[in-house]
Order: structure tokens, then C-alpha cells, then sequence
């Protein structure tokens, strides 16, 4: 009896302690007001002044006129236009602008360290969330999971691992010569070894998939023309990729392959510089996003001497800037739908939103538009769009801030002055 009664007294106070380390070791609310001097709504265009922005836990709880200060950190953007944070759905962070065969000295451990200094600045720059579409031996599957453990600053990362692409072809490393015999982690031939392939990026951490459909500009020995994969074995990826749930980007920039990898189901097509009409015709019947990366072009014209471009890439260079803005005017105007992409990386990181200018200058977008393609657009195309993209109650506390209205100059998007990513703020300058 005096056994079972000390036992009962024993439990009791293990479930009490229990209790009680339970309700101290659980934090308390981190929760954050905003006093924001205009507040962007990128649906609308709609610019609502003094507005208060309560964050907790890294979501947005309310935007309204005032309220919400009690026991809160207070932010004064008072004088600042209040936005999302900006999506990039075609960088490379773990790469820098080194071209030819001086990138066979960079090592995949290296790379992931690159990436970990170009995550900073692209998220300082504005960029909350990016698509990474390429990178060597899953450097950026290790930096995606450094940046969500906490261990480095970055942006949200969406990353494809190593792109998938033809023996010879622009995702292959097209550098040595045959005794090397060298082949880029990608590489796949034929129906059943792109399955196979796509099954294995996968496995190994790929949150998109990135096929090489055409050439490329940046590689040795191949046309930016010519089509690479056939549409078979495009069919039998996004096959694959849809079922486990994975979107996939076609790096594309001639005709066929733009034609192809869009009947194929791919999610988006990069590039897109070398388009024709039927080319154009077919991203619209289909649905298919374009992402055209053209401020690169820009860069390129402005720094070829600090660009450095081995000779056999200059002229593929020429030929896809002669015709780039052109092609992708077409497409806007047709009712292509455009996602911002960058191609970071062709040139320096933190550059991201001089792309928002050209689409306004060169392709006859409206500010808001431009906006549209790094925010609603993109986080459509990311499949994000219940997260981020815009300013919400429920959605991820994303937001940037800029002096003056990027309606009236979206330049001004390219001197972000604040930087807050899942509530915790990583840039706050005057």
C-alpha cells in the first residue's frame, strides 16, 4: 500500500516537472511592427500609405493603419515604400563570372564557399527567394540546407543540383580533351537514362529540375541553334519530374528546342533569345513561362574587357545580344507569361533587379508589370504562391523596402534599403 502510494507521489511530480520544463522551454512569440510609409500591393499597383505591419514567427499576422506595438520590435520605414521580397528564378550562386578554362581549377567544395558569399549579397540586394538552375557535384543542395539551418545568411533556395544535358552538349564539360575522359554529373543519353537521371537529382536533394533542350553561349563546340535533347526524352523527364512532384526549366535559346521543351511540359524555358514566331506561338498556347534573362546582355556590351570572353564564346555572345530584347519583346507582347530571371553569375551577384529596367525599357513593360514578373509571377512558376510573392496575412514575413515609388522609376529597386526574410531583418540602412 505505502509502495503504491510513493509511487503515485513519484509520478505526480515527474509529470508536474515535466510540465512545467515544457511550458518554460517553449519561446515566447517573436513578434515585430513595421510602421511602413507606403505598403505596395503588386497585385493592384495600389499604394496604401501609413500602414503597420505585425509579424510573428516569421509570417505576416495583419496590415492595417496602426496598432500592434505591445511588447514588439518597432520598425520605422515611415519614410520607405514597403514591398515583397523580390524572386529571381535563374541565378547560380554558387558561381562567379569566370569563364573558359580557368573554371577547371574550381573545386566543388570551393564553389559552396563561393556560393555562401553571392547568397549574402543577392539577399541584401533585395532577393528573398531564387531558383538556382545549375550547379556542379550539388554545391547548391549544400548551400540550401547551410542557409535553412541558420549556418549562412541567404535567400529562400529552390536548386536543381546538376543540370541534365546530352553527352557533348552545353551541360557537359566540354573543356578536356578525350584521355580525360571527363563527363559532367548530368549527363544523360536516351529515354531510359534520363529517367534515371532524373530519379537520381532527385534522390540526391533537387527541388527543380534543369535540362539543357539547346546549346549554349557559355560552352565550347556547340550551336545555341541547334536542339539537344529530343522531345522523347524531354517527354520522359517532365514525366518523371511532375510525378515526384519536381517543376523543370529548359535552358533554351533556338526554335526547336524552345518548341519542343514546351510541348514537352516544361515549367519555364530559359533564354529564349533565338526564338521565331511558331517558337513563340507554342510558349503561349502551352502556358509554358519564359524566363529571359537579358540584363546580362547589357553587362556583357558595357564589360567586355573586364568580362574576359574567350574568343570561341564572344561570337555566340554576339549573335544571342543582336536578337535577345527583340525575341522576348515578341513574347511579352503576345501574351507569353515572364518570370524574372537573372542568369547571375554570367555576371556580378546583387545585380538582380537592373533586369526590372530593361523589361521596362527594352520590352515596353509598365513598372508595376516588371514587378509582377519577380513577385506574383515568379512565386506562381516556383510554385510558391500560397508562401510568398506578395504582402498577405498568413504568407512569409518577405519584405524589402526602397526610397521613393518604384512605380514611377523601378530603378529604385536596384538601392534596397531594408531586408526582412521569414521575419528576421538582415539589411536596415537610412
Amino acid at each position: 500500500m505505502k509502495m503504491n502510494i510513493t509511487c503515485r507521489l513519484l509520478l505526480s511530480c515527474a509529470l508536474l516537472a515535466s510540465s512545467a520544463f515544457a511550458q518554460t522551454s517553449t519561446p515566447a512569440p517573436t513578434r515585430t511592427v513595421i510602421h511602413a510609409g507606403n505598403v505596395l500591393d503588386v497585385h493592384t499597383g495600389k499604394l496604401t500609405p501609413n500602414q503597420t505591419i505585425v509579424v510573428e514567427n516569421g509570417k505576416i499576422v495583419s496590415i492595417g493603419a496602426g496598432g500592434g506595438e505591445a511588447s514588439a520590435t518597432v520598425i520605422d520605414l515611415s519614410d520607405k515604400t514597403v514591398l515583397p521580397g523580390l524572386i529571381d528564378a535563374h541565378t547560380h550562386l554558387t558561381m562567379n563570372p569566370s569563364f573558359g578554362y580557368q573554371t577547371l581549377g574550381i573545386s566543388v567544395p570551393r564553389e559552396a564557399l563561393i556560393g555562401a558569399k553571392n547568397a549574402k549579397i543577392t539577399l541584401e540586394a533585395g532577393f528573398t527567394t531564387v531558383r538556382n538552375v545549375g550547379a556542379s557535384g550539388y554545391a547548391d543542395v549544400a548551400l540550401r540546407d547551410a542557409i535553412n539551418d541558420g549556418d549562412v545568411p541567404g535567400p529562400r533556395m529552390l536548386v536543381s543540383g546538376p543540370p541534365l544535358g546530352i553527352t557533348g552538349g552545353h551541360c557537359d564539360d566540354d573543356l578536356l580533351p578525350f584521355e580525360f575522359h571527363a563527363t559532367a554529373d548530368g549527363v544523360a543519353d536516351g529515354v531510359e537514362h534520363v529517367q534515371h537521371k532524373t530519379r537520381e537529382v532527385i534522390k540526391y536533394g533537387a527541388d527543380v529540375i534543369k535540362i539543357c533542350a539547346t546549346g549554349g553561349v557559355l560552352s565550347k563546340g556547340d550551336d545555341p541553334n541547334a536542339a539537344q535533347f529530343t522531345l522523347e526524352e524531354m517527354k520522359a523527364i517532365v514525366a518523371d519530374a511532375h510525378r515526384l512532384g519536381r517543376k523543370v526549366a529548359a535552358h533554351a535559346h533556338g526554335a526547336q528546342g524552345v518548341i519542343w521543351a514546351s510541348n514537352a511540359g516544361v515549367d519555364s524555358v530559359e533564354h529564349g533569345h533565338l526564338m521565331n514566331d511558331e517558337a513563340i506561338a507554342t510558349l503561349k498556347t502551352n502556358g509554358t513561362y519564359l524566363v529571359p534573362t537579358l540584363y546580362l546582355i547589357d553587362w556583357q556590351r558595357e564589360n567586355a574587357a573586364k568580362a574576359n570572353l574567350p574568343q570561341f564564346l564572344q561570337a555566340k555572345m554576339k549573335m544571342v545580344s543582336e536578337v535577345g530584347k527583340g525575341n522576348a519583346k515578341k513574347a511579352f507582347q503576345a501574351g507569353v507569361k515572364i518570370g524574372l530571371g537573372t542568369d547571375a553569375a554570367v555576371y556580378p551577384h546583387g545585380l538582380n533587379a537592373h533586369e526590372l529596367n530593361v523589361y521596362v525599357r527594352d520590352l515596353g513593360m509598365t513598372p508595376l508589370q516588371a514587378i509582377q514578373t519577380a513577385t506574383i509571377n515568379d512565386a506562381d512558376l516556383l510554385g510558391l504562391t500560397d508562401k510568398i510573392g506578395t504582402l498577405e496575412p498568413g504568407k512569409s514575413a518577405d519584405i524589402i523596402a526602397v526610397d521613393g515609388n518604384p512605380l514611377q522609376d523601378v530603378t529604385t529597386l536596384q538601392e534596397v534599403k531594408f531586408v526582412m526574410k521569414e521575419g528576421v531583418v538582415y539589411k536596415n540602412t537610412k
